[in-house]
């Protein structure tokens, strides 16, 4: 079989969106490495109101493959017409069409404009099918937006890209029905090998040192449990006065503001530090200052920022809300809690007080990483995925 090419589309790239805009560039970059030709259509949507700073309609060159920016008209469903018209005119030039998202024009369009031309694709659902999501997102709109719009688009799909049996399992639930594709997220292991000092960390942030942090990173959102942990913590703080608190991320401003207010009522106010985004070295710099990584998730399709958590070695203690819990289990990586308060706090103060549970669970977290979730791992099962499908398709 020749080199595929194929298109990757997404509704938004923008860190603003949390696990998806990171992973989707590393599966391009992975499946360029392998010799196929990936270019990725998205809008140019940093956020509610806020448009990023590229240029639209002409490719922008990354590591090995293309991405191409269109402006969003709207920010519900992130429509975008300029997106609309160059798919009809490009989708052809793909042998398959990797869909990433639901409940967004972008997937909407491309799986329907792929159909009508006879381009097998695929839809990778991001966990918006969990029961969670589906309770809690605009339920009547979805509910009736899945039975008349994408319930038929994940029929006629050549696979729906699960990134775990978890999420599978519920996306099922929810009345989906397709053939399942399980290829768990992938990252690079190299990044998290030789971390940066944590002397970055702690210089920008001096009311850390000489503290244990707890560490949360992820985009701020009512799914990630935020409500949960902040109690928890309260009661580690009197089991662990050392204890710290460190949430790093962003998200829309009155829940950003209604959490610094539930951190003033609980008293925890100057035991919690809100460093806002960190990327890069930053980041990797708060993954080796912290003594433990916390994801207090009522529901998680994946849980990218967990398994870079793990790559760098860091004990970890979440929900059993996050599809990946079933391996740190399996691994003995961290501790696994139900969405409580009571246990999330007896978990976090249990890892902190015991070093030779955080050196256990150490050793488990890089070896999960290694066996699971590297890049190469994911890669391979998508190439091979893709393989399979233009086979079946006669391509």
């Amino acid at each position: 079989m020749r080199d595929m090419k194929v298109l990757h589309v997404i509704p938004s790239l923008s860190p603003t969106q949390g696990g998806p805009s990171f992973a989707l560039p590393l599966m391009a970059r992975g499946l360029a490495q392998a010799a196929l030709t990936i270019d990725v259509a998205t809008t140019d949507d940093d956020g509610a109101g806020r448009h990023l700073n590229v240029p639209l309609g002409s490719a922008v060159e990354h590591e090995g493959w293309r991405v191409f920016y269109f402006r969003k008209q709207t920010e519900l469903y992130k429509a975008s017409w300029p997106l609309h018209r160059w798919l009809a005119r490009h989708v052809t030039d793909y042998d398959l069409i990797h869909i990433h998202a639901l409940f967004s024009f972008t997937s909407i369009d491309a799986a329907r404009t792929a159909r009508s031309r006879r381009v097998p694709y695929i839809i990778r659902p991001l966990g918006l099918l969990n029961r969670w999501g589906m309770d809690n997102r605009r339920p009547r709109l979805k509910a009736i937006s899945f039975r008349f719009i994408e319930r038929p688009l994940l029929r006629h799909a050549a696979a729906i890209h699960y990134t775990s049996h978890a999420e599978q399992a519920e996306a099922e639930l929810a009345g989906a029905a397709g053939p399942p594709l399980i290829v768990p997220l992938g990252i690079d292991l190299d990044t998290f090998r030789n971390l940066p000092k944590s002397e970055r960390f702690l210089d920008r942030f001096p009311q850390a040192r000489g503290r244990m942090i707890v560490l949360f990173l992820s985009r701020l959102d009512a799914k990630k449990g935020l409500d949960l942990l902040l109690p928890a913590f309260a009661s580690v703080r009197e089991a662990v006065p050392e204890a710290l608190l460190v949430i790093a991320g962003e998200g829309d401003e009155p829940y950003v503001t209604s959490l610094r207010a539930q951190a003033t009522r609980l008293g925890i106010e100057r035991d919690v530090v809100w460093t806002g985004y960190l990327s890069g070295g930053d980041k990797l710099s708060a993954f080796n200052a912290a003594t433990v990584f916390v994801l207090s998730s009522y529901s998680e399709n994946f849980g990218i920022a967990l398994v870079e958590a793990l790559a760098a070695g860091l004990p970890c203690v979440t929900t059993d809300g996050v599809a990946v819990s079933e391996h740190v289990r399996k691994y003995d990586a961290g501790l696994v809690v139900p969405c409580e308060v009571a246990p999330l706090g007896t978990a976090l103060a249990r890892v902190l007080a015991d070093a030779g549970l955080r050196t256990r669970l150490s050793a488990g977290a890089r070896r999960l990483a290694d066996e699971r979730f590297s890049l190469d791992v994911m890669t391979s099962s998508l190439v091979a995925a893709y393989r399979r499908i233009l086979t079946e398709c006669g391509k």
